[in-house]
């Protein structure tokens, strides 16, 4: 790629502001400390618009990843595959083509005028412009199977060519069994994502999942700005249905009484173990077609290799995702800049790595800033899905998303982290720096399974993601009031770099996370999932 002078210009400027100088390195301390200076310097361009928002298939993100590698080399990081520090993420982009497509949903005989956006969405799973359709509904309730919670809402169905209908989140507590499913938390089994994983393993032609706004915490605009616009997917690998989507409660109600059934009777069936599926007599009939592209990207790997002559052949690994939004629309101000998210997590691993390598920790340390995040954690799914560090002996995931901008605090979040050993260390390493860790609080949307280290706890890693405290070292309520208005700037192009912003709440989550990284690393023993742990099992049976 050539750049222009400009942009080589800034980068070059950057990368000097955020390079340690060689009287730092000589001076180099045993517990390396995180500096302000170089997170700021790199938070500042990544952020700016020269990255354009660094989007996903866009010109920013190519960018960005240019500069990420030259900051890796630069803060003397070894590549983390092989010679390299770039792993390629194939990624299909695939936007839905109603117009060219000739699709009915029948129900008691007769065509549903259902309106694609307003009354419901659908796109391929398995990035394929075009499949014929002639598929029966069947509700299968939550969609879940769960041996170890004693439920199976399939009961023996073949889904094999059928479009399953079925509810998001995960079977409600009851008096008898509070703590069934999470209890008031969610659980993976309660994610859409799971919903879709499970429905293409047992090879279903299509998922319809019903929207409420309550269930799905979010309102129906959201999913149909989503599923209107470009979606990306990984290309290759595991694949999804040919029909995956949404429909309204409306447009559910609407079906469900077509082809004779109450929707309210079912769903409240659907809270029993005994709940069978239900052939609702309707179906998906016709021709679905999406436009796809192939876009490469790229996670960008670093190594501080281990001082221990066994331990070195473990890691931990530190990651944080380098997209967001990119530039869209045509008119007005066009850049998603994501200061934030996550500008502010990518600066971090920056000002680490810059210091990790100073002070190497018995087992190695990995910097890894993941693709694709905003688009369903594809960067991090395609660094599991073909790991460069074996699984087995990869230690523990920290990440860092969205780092706290507003300013110090007495406490640090670890929400994720008491399901594993990580909690107690987590503890200790607060302790230790005057800190304490904030109290846990049911997982009511299920923020567990939404961000990168999710893709680790998947293959049996502990993983878990650092948040910012809320006990606001200065101005305690003026803090709360800022770091909440933050909330309207969310994923908005107002997410900008502000050069008034006081970094020491960001430098404090940098260095609570560099330190509890190397006490893992200087640990006797790998950390543990806590026993019952669903991924615990997995890391069990790679072991």
């Amino acid at each position: 790629m050539k750049l222009s002078s400009a942009i080589a210009s800034a980068l070059a400027t950057s990368l000097v502001l955020a390079a340690p100088s060689h009287a730092a390195k000589a001076a180099a301390a045993a517990t390396p400390t995180v500096r302000e200076a170089p997170l700021r310097a790199h938070l500042s361009f990544l952020s700016s618009d020269m990255l354009e928002g660094r989007g996903t298939g866009q010109r920013g993100g190519d960018l960005t990843v240019a500069y990420l590698e030259a900051a890796a080399m630069t803060a003397g990081l070894k590549p983390a595959n092989g010679a390299s520090f770039r792993q390629s993420v194939k990624i299909a982009g695939v936007k839905s083509a109603p117009q060219d497509s000739k699709v009915v949903l029948e129900a008691g005989g007769k065509a549903q005028s259902l309106a694609f956006g307003k009354d419901w969405v659908w796109g391929p799973g398995d990035a394929q412009a075009a499949h014929a359709m002639d598929a029966e509904l069947v509700f299968v309730g939550y969609g879940i199977t769960a041996p170890e919670q004693g439920w199976d809402d399939y009961k023996g169905l073949d889904a094999k060519g059928k479009i399953l209908v079925m509810m998001v989140n995960d079977p409600m507590p009851t008096a008898a069994e509070p703590d069934r499913f999470g209890g008031k938390g969610l659980t993976y089994y309660g994610r859409w994502t799971y919903k879709f994983e499970e429905a293409a393993r047992r090879g279903a032609a299509g998922v319809l999942l019903i929207h409420t706004d309550a269930s799905a915490s979010y309102g129906w605009s959201v999913v149909q700005n989503s599923w209107m616009a470009e979606r990306f997917q990984l290309a290759g690998g595991k694949s999804g249905a040919g029909m995956e989507g949404w429909m309204t409660e409306s447009t559910a109600r609407g079906v469900f009484a077509a082809s004779g059934q109450d929707l309210d009777k079912l769903r409240a069936a659907a809270e029993s173990r005994d709940f069978k599926p239900v052939a609702l007599g309707a179906k998906v009939k016709g021709e679905t077609r999406a436009e796809i592209r192939m876009i490469d990207q790229f996670n960008v790997a670093g190594l501080v290799p281990g001082t221990d002559p066994k331990l070195k052949d473990e890691v931990v690994i530190y990651t944080a995702h380098w997209d967001h939004l990119g530039k869209q629309g045509s008119t007005g101000d066009t850049i998603y800049n994501g200061a934030v998210d996550n500008a502010s997590g990518s600066a971090g691993l920056l000002a680490m790595a810059q210091e990790a390598v100073k002070a190497p920790a018995k087992r190695s340390q990995m910097f890894l800033w993941v693709a694709a995040e905003e688009q369903g954690l594809l960067g991090s799914a395609a660094y599991a899905a073909s790991p460069l560090w074996p699984a087995a002996k990869t230690a523990a995931n920290l990440n860092l998303d969205s780092l706290n901008f507003v300013g110090a605090t007495n406490d640090i979040g670890t929400k994720g982290s008491e399901r594993t050993e990580l909690g107690a260390m987590a503890e200790a390493v607060a302790k230790s720096m005057g800190m304490k860790v904030a109290p846990a609080t049911p997982d009511l949307a299920g923020g567990y399974f939404r961000s990168d280290h999710f893709s680790f706890a998947k293959s049996g890693i502990p993983a878990f993601s650092v948040g910012g405290g809320s006990e606001y070292t200065k101005d305690a309520e003026a803090g709360k009031v800022k770091a909440k208005a933050y909330g309207q700037r969310y994923h908005q192009v107002s997410d900008e770099y502000d050069a008034s912003w006081d970094l020491s709440g960001m430098v404090q989550q940098a260095q609570f996370t560099l330190n509890l990284g190397r006490a893992i690393a200087n640990a006797a023993k790998m950390p543990a999932w806590k026993a019952g742990d669903a991924f615990g099992k997995i890391r069990a049976g790679a072991q």
